[in-house]
């Protein structure tokens, strides 16, 4: 069982950064793709971002491209999304997923095997 934990959440100011963090345990991960999504308030769950296993190749959703970015520590068995000049409409609850032993990157929730609990980003403008 691979359990995810999401920190790094908080409120900040438009044009602000902050930095999201999501520690595995149970599994070293190292192999598997990780993705970031984000659901605001009445409002899907929507893709932010994905790194791919070994390669750690990236891929963005078009809304946050050139302003974020997702990096991984295999050491720390940990992933990171860097999220600069921050806009009120990136408001959401924050959520990191892995797809256990498979090193594909994947923009679609369905084909991510398990979630850590989610972390509130609040932007004010």
């Amino acid at each position: 069982q691979v359990q995810l934990v999401e920190t790094g959440g908080g409120l900040v100011q438009a044009g602000g950064s902050l930095r999201l963090s999501c520690g595995a345990s149970g599994r070293t991960l190292s192999n598997s793709a990780m993705g970031w999504f984000r659901q605001a308030p009445g409002k899907e769950r929507e893709f932010v971002a994905t790194i791919s296993g070994i390669s750690s190749n990236t891929r963005y959703a078009d809304s946050v491209k050139g302003r974020f970015t997702v990096s991984r520590y295999n050491a720390k068995n940990t992933v990171y999304l860097q999220m600069n000049s921050l806009k009120p409409e990136d408001t959401a609850v924050y959520y990191c997923a892995v797809r256990e032993n498979i090193r594909l990157m994947a923009s679609n929730p369905y084909e991510y095997d398990y979630w850590g609990q989610g972390t509130q980003v609040t932007v004010s403008s």
